[in-house]
């Protein structure tokens, strides 16, 4: 019986993974969802009988694997694109999410101090495991997709062992607050010391271990499998919910070094997640009890708007303080904040610890309050993710620029002030370094090299640019960009005049730098008032284009399009179906195809172009 209903858990899991693959939806949407169709709720196929003493086990180390895939794939290159905004998130975020979830649960479900703490404690998480999924699916700028990440590694750690410290501490009443912190610390310091020795070990074995080229592949999964068991299982020994912390450090210590057989290593944690996270969603999600969920009543309702409307708004506009993110951006962190394995299996476990501390309502109130928060996450904020993404335009497509010199840093710098999801490649260890200083997402390699531009997102992106000093090098990463991975927009700096021709025959925006800094000179000598106000472009000024297609600017004049726009902005240039451009006068009628260029301040600009396109 248990290993058909195993089974039966394994073909759903994959089966809802295949399903959001193909309809571009978050797979722990459909994952829930089969779970309560075969729990106790509807088809009765599963309940906590049906796995006897060994789910909490099975769920343990599923979930080691998960936090170690998540750590894994943490670099150190992701936390340097918002560390400010990550550590606040992890830290003081944190501490607010735990205390306003307590005092939300105290206020609402009239219960205790200690209640309320461990169920705040316990709805800190985020998790890889809700959150990988909405990022396969929604394309976010890479600060963005950092915060989300590096919030759901790293609270996870924090929630797992902050729940125990709290039963422990407040509920069991084996200690004081001094007691407290030292546990607390003592438990995290405990899971990441071990993680760090598991992964040394991983690494000197995979490192020295001499892996024939043959067997190398095979041998290097392996091992690493043992070691994340071996880091769980360890830490867990020593202290409980201690081996979250030890999985999660050892994968993201063996991810920020040189190991052996790394792509084979990540396709097949990649793989495992995959089925381990199909399997526990869908156990656990059988496991909702409607009952308890149903007995919170309109309290339960109060509880989730104030978690997801009020806590997670808070935290995230107290966090991303850093121009980088735009307003819509924190608007879709405060709206993607699904909850999900941690809290679900550690719920589960403490839940019976209540009922065996002779609490039983407690227990009811806990497994209800946090299965609730779980449903209402991640049906409406995972399950809505790309919808809330599209419609607060936050999913732009990557423009990757190769060469991070004095023009590509320049333009890079432009161009993400202007909101665009920008890549720098660069193979010059300075220059690299020079670009992360600034604050922007660069990778260290050749860009003419097919596998580092496809490894920068070559294959997905709407632009690429080459910069460097060397025409060779700028003719072969376009000719690159336009027949290997088939780029829509393609633009070059051309150093050498009698080079253009060659890049225009590939239908690459050629820009001569010499005709361009003639151009530039004769502005500052002749035009000076309009060059220095180019300079400020993305600060105090800006220009957009627009093409006219929305039915309200079709047969408008000029000038009754002027009244429609701000007062610092003027429509400077149009230019008709036919290629022809102008400057126009207010008696001038738009037509379907023609491009308006407007011309301003930089909010007013921004203004104009939302009046007109507001998906743009």
């Amino acid at each position: 019986m248990l290993l058909a209903t195993v089974a039966l858990v394994l073909a759903l899991g994959v089966a809802s993974r295949v399903l959001a693959d193909r309809l571009q939806i978050p797979s722990v949407l459909f994952l829930i969802f089969a779970g309560i169709a075969i729990g106790p709720e509807l088809l009765g196929l599963v309940s906590r009988e049906t796995f006897g003493g060994g789910l909490s086990a099975m769920v343990g180390v599923s979930v080691a694997i998960i936090l170690f895939e998540g750590g894994y794939h943490l670099h150190l290159e992701k936390l340097r694109e918002s560390p400010t905004a990550l550590a606040r998130l992890v830290t003081v975020g944190a501490a607010i999410t735990w205390l306003g979830t307590a005092a939300a649960v105290v206020v609402f479900l009239e219960t205790s101090l200690e209640v309320g703490l461990l169920v705040g404690a316990l709805l800190i998480a985020t998790g890889p495991t809700v959150i990988g999924p909405i990022l396969q699916v929604v394309t976010v700028r890479d600060h963005v997709a950092s915060v989300l990440e590096g919030e759901g590694v790293i609270n996870d750690v924090t929630a797992a062992i902050l729940v125990v410290v709290v039963f422990e501490v407040l509920i069991a009443d084996n200690g004081n607050s001094v007691s407290f912190l030292a546990n607390f610390f003592g438990r995290l310091f405990i899971g990441l010391g071990i993680g760090a020795l598991v992964a040394g070990i991983v690494w000197f074995a995979l490192s020295r271990g001499n892996l024939t080229p043959k067997t190398g592949p095979l041998h290097a999964r392996l091992i690493v499998l043992a070691g994340i068991v071996v880091a769980y299982g360890g830490a867990e020994t020593i202290a409980s919910e201690t081996g979250i912390a030890a999985a999660a450090m050892a994968g993201f210590a063996l991810g920020n070094v040189d190991l052996p057989h790394h792509e084979e290593v990540i396709d097949f944690l990649d793989d495992l997640s995959v089925v381990v996270l199909s399997f526990i969603f869908v156990a656990l999600a059988a496991l909702i009890d409607f009952e308890d969920i149903f007995t919170l009543g309109l309290a339960g309702l109060a509880i989730v708007v104030a978690i997801t409307l009020v806590l997670r708004p808070a935290v995230i506009y107290l966090s991303t303080t850093d121009e980088r993110f735009t307003r819509n951006e924190r608007l879709f962190l405060s709206a993607v904040g699904p909850r999900g394995i941690i809290p679900a299996s550690v719920a589960t476990l403490f839940a019976v610890e209540l009922q065996a501390l002779g609490r039983p309502q407690e227990a009811q109130l806990l497994a209800g309050t946090v299965f609730l928060i779980i449903f209402a996450t991640v049906v409406l904020q995972a399950g809505l993710a790309r919808q809330i993404a599209n419609t607060l335009e936050v999913s732009p497509m990557r423009t990757i620029i190769v060469g991070g010199g004095r023009v590509g840093l320049s333009l890079a710098a432009r161009l993400e002030q202007d909101g665009e999801n920008v890549l720098l490649i660069d193979s010059d260890s300075d220059a690299v370094e020079k670009a992360r200083e600034r604050g922007l997402r660069v990778v260290e390699g050749d860009g003419t090299d097919a596998d580092v531009l496809e490894r920068a997102g070559a294959s997905e992106a709407k632009t690429v640019i080459a910069t460097t000093p060397d025409d060779d090098v700028n003719l072969l990463v376009c000719q690159l960009a336009k027949t290997t991975f088939d780029v829509e927009t393609v633009a070059s700096r051309v150093n050498q005049p009698d080079n253009v021709g060659a890049f225009e025959s590939l239908d690459v925006r050629a820009i001569d730098l010499s005709m361009a800094t003639a151009w530039s000179l004769e502005n500052v000598l002749e035009r000076p008032s309009l060059s220095s106000w180019m300079n400020e472009l993305g600060r105090t000024g800006d220009v957009q284009e627009i093409e006219v297609t929305a039915a309200d600017l079709v047969g408008k004049t000029i000038a009754e399009l002027n009244a429609d726009i701000p007062d610092e902005v003027i429509v400077g240039l149009l230019t008709h179906r036919d290629g022809a451009t102008e400057v126009p006068t207010g008696d001038h009628e738009l037509r379907a195809g023609d491009r308006v260029t407007f011309l301003g301040q930089t909010d007013a600009v921004d203004r104009a172009v939302k009046r007109f396109h507001p998906h743009d």
